[in-house]
Parts: C-alpha cells; sequence; structure tokens
C-alpha cells in the first residue's frame, strides 16, 4: 500500500510539473570549469531560462546546493553567497563562503565593474526565452578550494534548489556532458571548458502555490451578461486583510513597498485573485473579428516587470494585428499552431504596475476568421487555457460564457442587409 501511494505521488507530482503549453520548457543550469587552481577550479556558471513565457520577476533567483566534500568558496564574481559561514579555522586568507549548503544570489546593477561578468548582476531577473532569448540568461563566476584539482577526482555538487523566487522549481542531479565549446572574439579559434556539468530544474504549478494566481472574466457585444471570475478563484486566506478601492490606508506613504516574505496586499474583490484577465468580444465584421485583453494587478505591493500571457484559442493561428502588446506565436507541437504569447512592447507597457489607477494593461487584438470553422456559438470565441506569467489562470465554468442569443444570428444578418439597404438607398437620392 505504501509502495502505491508512493508512486501514486510520483505521477502527481511529475503531471504538475508538465506543461503541455510549454513541454519542452526548463532552467538549465551549466558549470563550465575554466581553470585549474592549486586546491580547485574556477568555474563559470550559467544560468539559462529555457521556458517560453516563465520568466524569473524581482526580487530575483536563489540558487542552493550541497557540496560533494569540504569544499569552500574562495571567491565569486557576479553573484555573492548570502552567508559565510564558519571560516574560524582558516588564518590569512579567508573564503568568501564556508558553509556545506551555500546559497547564492545574483548582484544588483550598478555593482563595480571589476565585480561583474557578463550576463550578471541584473538582480536575478531573468527574461523567458520565447520573450527575449538575449535577457534569458545569468552568469556568474566562482572559485571553489578544497576541491579535486583534476576530472577524475573533482565531486559534482549535489541537492540542488531554485527559487524563481518562489519555490515551483525542482532540480535534477548534476550530469557530466561534452565539455562546453567556446569561439574567440576573432572567430578563429575554438576553446573549450576543462569539465562540464548541467543541472536542469523543471516548474510545478502545483509546488509554487496550492490556489491560482490570476483568474479570467469574459464579457461579448452579442450579450450583456458579463462573466466574472469565479468566487475565491485564489483562495480566500487574505481575505480579512484585503484593502477596499476607497480605502483611506491607500493614501499612507509605503503602501506600495514589498515585504520580506512577499505577502500580497490584495483590493477586495470577490476572487481575491492578484492578477485578473478580462476577454472581451468586441466587434464582429464580414472576414474578421476583434477582441480586447485587459489584464488589472489588484496586489498593492507588487508590480509585474517583463510580463507574459499565454492564451489557447483555435483562432490565433491567424492574429491579423496585435494593437498595444507585442505578440509571438507559440507552436509547441508544430502543425498545430493555436497558441500565442502577449507581451508588453519595450518602454511602452512592459511594466504592470501596482493595483491603483495605472495598474492594468490592455490591447485590441484583430483576428481573420476561418469560415469553416469560426462560429460565436458555444462559447468558441473564448480561450481554452490562459497563462499569466507562465502560471495557468482560472476560468469561468463553461455553462456561465456569454451565449449568443437566437435571434443574434439572424439579427446580424439583418443589420449588414439594412446597411447595405441604406446605402443603396443615398445613392438613389444622390444619383
Amino acid at each position: 500500500m505504501r509502495l502505491c501511494f508512493c508512486f501514486f505521488l510520483m505521477i502527481i507530482f511529475s503531471a504538475s510539473a508538465y506543461d503541455p503549453l510549454d513541454p519542452n520548457g526548463n532552467i538549465t543550469i551549466k558549470w563550465d570549469i575554466m581553470s585549474w587552481t592549486a586546491d580547485g577550479y574556477v568555474a563559470t556558471v550559467t544560468m539559462n531560462n529555457f521556458q517560453i513565457y516563465r520568466h524569473i520577476q524581482s526580487p530575483g533567483w536563489t540558487l542552493g546546493w550541497a557540496w560533494a566534500k569540504k569544499e569552500v568558496i574562495w571567491s565569486m564574481v557576479g553573484a555573492q553567497a548570502t552567508e559565510q559561514g564558519d571560516c574560524s579555522k582558516f588564518k590569512g586568507n579567508v573564503p568568501h563562503c564556508c558553509k556545506k549548503t551555500p546559497t547564492v544570489v545574483d548582484l544588483l546593477p550598478g555593482v563595480p565593474y571589476n565585480q561583474q561578468i557578463s550576463n550578471c548582476c541584473k538582480g536575478g531577473v531573468v527574461g523567458a526565452w520565447g520573450q527575449d532569448p538575449s535577457s534569458a540568461v545569468s552568469q556568474f563566476q566562482v572559485s571553489v578550494g578544497l576541491a579535486g584539482t583534476t576530472n577524475k577526482t573533482v565531486k559534482l555538487p549535489k541537492n540542488f534548489t531554485l527559487l524563481g523566487p518562489g519555490p515551483g522549481y525542482t532540480c535534477g542531479p548534476a550530469k557530466i556532458v561534452p565539455s562546453t565549446v567556446f569561439l574567440t572574439t576573432d572567430k578563429r579559434r575554438k576553446t573549450q571548458a576543462l569539465m562540464t556539468w548541467n543541472v536542469t530544474c523543471t516548474y510545478s504549478q502545483f509546488l509554487a502555490r496550492k490556489h491560482p494566481s490570476c483568474c479570467v472574466s469574459f464579457s461579448s457585444f452579442y450579450n450583456d451578461t458579463i462573466t466574472p471570475c469565479p468566487s475565491c478563484a485564489c483562495g480566500c486566506e487574505n481575505k480579512r486583510s484585503c484593502v477596499k478601492a476607497d480605502s483611506k490606508i491607500l493614501t499612507k506613504k509605503g503602501l506600495n513597498t514589498p515585504r520580506k516574505d512577499n505577502a500580497p496586499l490584495l483590493q477586495c474583490t470577490h476572487h481575491m485573485c492578484p492578477i485578473r484577465v478580462h476577454w472581451h468580444v468586441k466587434t464582429n465584421y464580414k472576414d474578421y473579428w476583434r477582441v480586447k485583453i485587459a489584464i488589472t494587478n489588484f496586489n498593492y505591493r507588487m508590480n509585474h516587470t517583463l510580463w507574459t500571457l499565454a492564451v489557447q484559442h483555435p483562432n490565433l493561428n491567424n492574429v491579423t494585428q496585435v494593437f498595444s502588446f507585442d505578440y509571438k506565436s507559440v507552436a509547441p507541437y508544430g502543425s498545430i499552431n493555436d497558441t500565442g504569447m502577449f507581451f508588453g512592447t519595450k518602454f511602452y507597457n512592459d511594466l504592470l504596475m501596482e493595483a491603483g489607477p495605472s495598474g492594468n494593461v490592455q490591447s485590441e487584438v484583430l483576428l481573420q476568421k476561418d469560415q469553416k470553422t469560426f462560429t460565436f456559438k458555444q462559447g468558441w470565441a473564448f480561450p481554452r487555457k490562459v497563462y499569466f506569467n507562465g502560471d495557468e489562470c482560472m476560468l469561468p465554468p463553461p455553462d456561465s460564457y456569454p451565449f449568443l442569443p437566437n435571434s443574434a444570428r439572424g439579427s446580424l444578418a439583418s443589420l449588414s442587409t439594412l446597411s447595405l439597404t441604406i446605402l443603396v438607398l443615398v445613392l438613389i437620392s444622390v444619383g
């Protein structure tokens, strides 16, 4: 029975770590030993975020591991250990960190140049690969002592952990891979690392939090009904500490300052979600239809840099124009092109501000119809899945979607006929 229960748990965790819209998404941490030292080695550690629409936002990543032997960190460039630990046995040169299980964070922007390395010092913020590959990498250099000094005597670190910035990531064991090959600046010579190992970390929303962090609401031009987010969609634990939109507490200084424990300060709503995505079917044309997407932040203590919105809908295979967001098609299964990623335009709306008058971003999307599949019936015009910053949002139940009235189809046709009749009469009167 215990064996069956453990197997059942393994199935749940593995399934929850699988993202159907980004099946190959992961964060790969690569250690390249660049040189040997008298008692160890110098390694360049590179963190690549290969997730299409999930990034690491402020306050950034935290990386931890356990040394296999009695290694110490003599020095670091581009990052730092959060604790030095007990280095009392060392005389003269004191290591940067003596802990058996060091915890490392990125340096903040603006540190002196002699403490920097390429792709470092961004406060731990790492972009999504699908949004901007150049920002989806973070690096630091570490000098390790009391370690092996050859490929045979080096012992790989173990028990890797990654916070990005909160829980949710599970890291596998370090595995030795072929040494990384580097190209010199003149591109005429190749060099390679003395030894390389990789660590792969995958994300699970199930491990990150017990409730969703966002919800979705719907509306349409053909029905006056607005389908709201489900009640307590993101849990109602913060109901007692929420703030009403007209509360005097909102005028206090320091209200928007994040807390060390990242506890939210939410605006009081029936759904109690930090983020709401609203999908409005706005206009119907002969060959096109238009949707308005609005993202609203209800958390007074958090803004969202480099935010992303992933949407699954069958008509995203024919997007004509996105007016105020940037857009990229996401085709996780090759021929099936039903998923797209929206994100903010740089220096315009790539920052979603805290809750308040400026805490929203919106755009309209024009889509071309496929006459074989297009319909307003049975909620077809609404998305199948919605992800904000890589976390799946809770959708309303299907039976609550704004429905197409029985007379609507005839009314739309009558409206077109009426417009044509008026145009003919105008032409006749002019003639």
